[in-house]
């Protein structure tokens, strides 16, 4: 991913800090729990989601997201009730995903940055001028034009990003995001993250970039197992990692993955 300029963060585009609330939330499917009654509130600005596969990570990303409603209880942002208000989910929370080939759908850069704009509401000439803002924002005002085809997949994960962040929301989830392009490129994307005024929810296996977070949730089997600063729940996150290595993996991992035929990936 070619170099670039340290994004502005000028007062039109950073949103205020997100309040995110469970209030005993729980989802299932097909009569299988995923998430059981979890109950938690932040206001931090990073916050880490930790857990093994099959655990309720991804599920918990689609709830405060409002892809999904809930069982039971209910999911509020901002004094929101994203649960039953698919519009305020909108404006309050952006996500980004593991693949940016299952998010990016417009051929050029600023067509795909604007899409989301003219569904809010704005006019096409409107969305295209702020499409043009944020790229300029992120030091590549030089990509409107480009075709996402000739873009390698880190600058894919940053359109995605760059996408998002124009809907200025007060919250941004990334599920597992970075899992494909090689260590120097998610390093570069990581630093854009660091650099943007907005709250971030990041679920990730990759434990390092947590290190510097506020706060970590790990989530086992739908529960909130433990909560708290980064460093403690990663130094238990981790010790339980080693504790399993040393099982027979085929056995216990398998079991812990099947958890439910409808949380893979979680």
């Amino acid at each position: 991913m070619s170099g670039g300029r340290v994004p502005d963060r000028k007062a039109s585009t950073v949103p205020d800090s997100a309040c995110v609330e469970f209030e005993n939330v729980s989802y299932g499917k097909d009569g299988t729990p995923i998430i059981d009654r979890i109950s938690f509130q932040f206001r931090e600005r990073r916050v880490g989601i930790v857990g093994l596969n099959g655990s309720g990570k991804t599920t918990l990303a689609r709830l405060v997201c409002g892809l999904i409603k809930p069982t039971g209880g209910r999911v509020v942002i901002n004094g929101s009730n994203v649960t039953e208000d698919r519009r305020s989910a909108l404006e309050l929370v952006g996500m980004v995903f593991q693949n940016p080939d299952h998010q990016i759908i417009f051929p050029t850069v600023q067509e795909e940055i604007a899409f989301g704009l003219t569904q809010k509401g704005l006019r096409q000439s409107e969305a295209n001028g702020r499409a043009l803002e944020i790229l300029d924002e992120f030091g590549r005002a030089d990509w409107a034009e480009r075709a996402i085809q000739t873009l390698s997949q880190g600058q894919r994960h940053l359109v995605c990003i760059m996408a998002v962040m124009a809907m200025r929301p007060s919250l941004l989830v990334l599920d597992e995001p970075f899992s494909g392009p090689d260590m120097p490129t998610v390093r570069q994307l990581h630093r854009q993250l660091d650099r943007l005024e907005v709250s971030q929810l990041l679920i990730t296996h990759d434990l390092q970039y947590l290190e510097a977070f506020e706060r970590v949730i790990w989530i086992d089997r739908g529960h909130i197992r433990k909560d708290g600063p980064a460093g403690s729940v990663l130094d238990e996150f981790s010790a339980e990692i080693d504790r399993l290595s040393d099982l027979d993996a085929f056995t216990d991992l398998t079991n812990q993955d099947t958890l439910s035929p409808h949380s893979t990936g979680d």
